[in-house]
């Protein structure tokens, strides 16, 4: 069996917010104040194949960024483990984990506020190969340039601020960052959110042909399903921190199973399918200071049944590659 290139296994993250001081004082007092606690990811299992392009899409809050940065190693898990080709992160020794950290790269949203105002282009893509000795110093305008070839850069700008380009050129100058280190695995936090539809386009088209030239793996988090579509190999739909129905892309748009799968797809406008009456999801996606218990999403769900508020259904195979977390496949 092929070893997955990122596992993860049990994975949980809780943000908890510390009482201040007049907090500390009124409980000292006897007042029942305690510590908030964020679920941000609720015991989430994933693995990814080297090659494969995984879509994670949800509403925003469920949790999507928050994982992302934890297979990144920005944020470490509060429970469970993350495996990079086999071997638990946790585990790992310093080497090991050093080239963990250069193998798994992140594109942010937002293409201004991840690049340093300060720093011009060819530092902002140079610095890093040059530090882990990926290129020397005399190598480095050379190297520089290649990269912004890469991502369809003019290599005459890379003494240019950020400030100085349009979004879809800062969103690119990110990318060919991220490229600079020759990473295997990239987290693409909706990454074409704050672009133009039409620069939106041209950036996916930028992400499937370095796909195909480089081999690259990505986990493509987005909360527009018609982009996860045209990108992605399987799709994870992820609600409240908690993966709900994970399957290949198309059986996805085909035949959904979970009741939040399906209400997502019916909100994505169609032209075959424009004099509808829009419905949308009832309620609001509850806050993950007090999730509700069972299945997360039952207070929302027309199917929702007195066993799905108490019991949390576990997300198994219900056919060959197809895994979702509903009761209604027990009946």
């Amino acid at each position: 069996m092929t070893i997955p290139l990122i596992e993860l296994r049990n994975v949980s993250k809780q943000f908890v917010k510390s009482l201040d001081v007049a907090e500390k004082l009124a409980r000292s007092l006897g007042v029942a104040v305690t510590e908030e606690v964020t679920y941000a990811a609720d015991r989430v299992n994933l693995s990814v194949m080297e090659g494969e392009v995984v879509g994670l899409a949800g509403e925003s809050g469920c949790g999507k960024s928050t994982l992302g940065r934890i297979i990144a190693g920005i944020l470490p898990p509060s429970e469970g483990d993350v495996s990079f080709l086999g071997k638990p992160v946790s585990e790992m020794n310093d080497a090991e984990a050093a080239s963990y950290t250069l193998n798994v790269q992140m594109i942010f949203q937002d293409p201004f506020s991840s690049l340093n105002p300060r720093m011009r282009v060819r530092e902002t893509i140079g610095r890093a190969p040059l530090v882990h000795g990926i290129i020397q110093h005399d190598e480095v305008d050379d190297y520089v340039d290649e990269m912004m070839q890469r991502v369809g850069l003019d290599p005459s700008y890379k003494e240019r601020y950020p400030h100085q380009f349009s979004g879809g050129q800062r969103q690119r100058v990110g990318i060919a960052r991220a490229l600079a280190v020759k990473p295997k695995f990239l987290v693409c936090d909706e990454s074409i959110a704050a672009l133009d539809v039409s620069v939106q386009a041209q950036v996916l088209n930028l992400f499937m042909k370095l796909r195909d030239e480089l081999g690259l793996t990505y986990l493509f988090i987005s909360h527009d399903l018609s982009v996860v579509e045209h990108l992605s190999d399987r799709v994870c739909i992820m609600y409240l921190g908690r993966i709900v129905e994970s399957v290949s892309t198309d059986v996805l748009f085909e035949q959904p199973n979970h009741p939040y799968t399906k209400a997502l797809l019916n909100e994505i406008p169609r032209i075959d399918m424009r004099n509808r009456d829009y419905v949308p999801i009832k309620g609001e996606i509850p806050s993950p200071l007090t999730p509700p218990s069972g299945c997360h999403f039952h207070p929302r769900c027309q199917y929702a049944t007195a066993r799905c508020g108490q019991e949390t259904p576990q997300l198994r195979e219900i056919a060959p590659n197809h895994f979702s977390a509903c009761h209604l496949n027990d009946e």
